[in-house]
């Protein structure tokens, strides 16, 4: 049983905010980007909407992080120092204790990438210049949001106790 489940007799007593925040608290989401200015714009967005969060500025620590941490979800840029985010997608999708968790790309490159990506294991690609990171996180969190709701409960909403 998620905590979520176990939270439910409860939610008609809390907020549709609180009951997100609550949601978002159990997501644990690791984050591989090379920008520093884009990782850390988006690790602020990210922890302040309730999400645990860790962070990898290369392919060889997101591999590590991801095996160590075991995450709900990976955001991924595909331009990456070390390990490509292709080689890296590649590798989580082929490691059993990695292969089961969703990945959602994030690039600049052209969304007519985005078969390819799911043909190697993606659940999910954003296209940075489509989410205008340097204008606020709103459409992130949106575009997260709307990925996190197609996605089957125990892929996700797992129990941080």
């Amino acid at each position: 049983m998620t905590f979520l489940t176990a939270l439910t007799p409860y939610a008609p007593f809390l907020s549709c905010r609180d009951l997100e925040l609550w949601k978002a608290k159990m997501i644990k989401i690791l984050l591989v980007e090379d920008s520093k200015f884009l990782r850390l714009a988006t690790e602020r967005a990210l922890v302040h909407a309730g999400y645990e969060l860790s962070s990898a500025g290369d392919g060889d620590e997101a591999l590590r992080l991801a095996r160590e941490r075991i995450p709900d979800l990976i955001l991924l840029d595909l331009l990456l120092p070390k390990t490509s985010g292709l080689d890296v997608l590649k590798a989580l999708k082929q490691d059993s204790a990695t292969k089961s968790i969703p990945v959602v790309v994030m690039s600049g490159m052209s969304q007519k990438n985005a078969a390819r990506l799911a043909h190697d294991g993606a659940v999910g690609f954003l296209e940075k210049s489509d989410l205008e990171l340097d204008k606020g996180s709103a459409k992130l969190l949106a575009a997260l949001q709307e990925i996190l709701k197609k996605l089957p409960c125990g892929k996700t909403l797992t129990t941080t106790a």
